[in-house]
């Protein structure tokens, strides 16, 4: 979980904590945490897949983050997203749907992965392979380790004894 400095970690952080609660909620903690692990070590061999005469070591917890934002994709996808759009001087906040949010994310990591690969034979030190594999993994993995939506305690407790449920 060593980042190649403030900016990254902080980059990170802020996507986490964004979509990471969220996720977690559907979930639930230990599948969480194995969800993570799990789409952080798929990122990892994406990136190797793809990029194998890399000499760049590959630091971060972005491909694991990218896999929190593609399982939020696949369990949220009517969800709105508050985002900061620059327009030359000004920063307007606009709600997005998640859909085209992490959509848009994800094709602009594609391309500039794409474009690594084969124009620019240069990551420019971004785990392009890392991002795309943890996304693809975060989404087939959500629907495997979601939990069944379940009644909450109070409301299962009130309508049991009438015999409702």
């Amino acid at each position: 979980f060593l980042h190649g400095g403030w900016a990254h970690l902080i980059g990170n952080m802020i996507y986490l904590a964004i979509f990471g609660d969220n996720v977690e909620d559907r979930l639930g903690r230990l599948r969480y945490l194995a969800f993570y692990l799990l789409t952080g070590i798929a990122a990892g061999l994406a990136q190797a897949h793809l990029y194998p005469d890399s000499a760049v070591p590959t630091v971060g917890a972005s491909g694991a983050i990218s896999g929190v934002l593609g399982a939020f994709l696949v369990l949220y996808p009517q969800a709105r997203v508050l985002s900061v759009v620059p327009l030359l001087f000004f920063f307007p906040v606009v709600e997005l749907p998640a859909l085209l949010y992490l959509g848009f994310w994800f094709l602009m990591q594609l391309a500039n992965g794409t474009a690594a690969l084969t124009i620019a034979r240069d990551s420019g030190g971004v785990a392009w392979g890392a991002h795309v594999g943890g996304f693809v993994a975060g989404m087939a993995l959500a629907p495997v380790l979601r939990r069944r939506q379940s009644y909450p305690p109070v409301w299962r407790d009130q309508y049991a004894q009438r015999g409702t449920i």
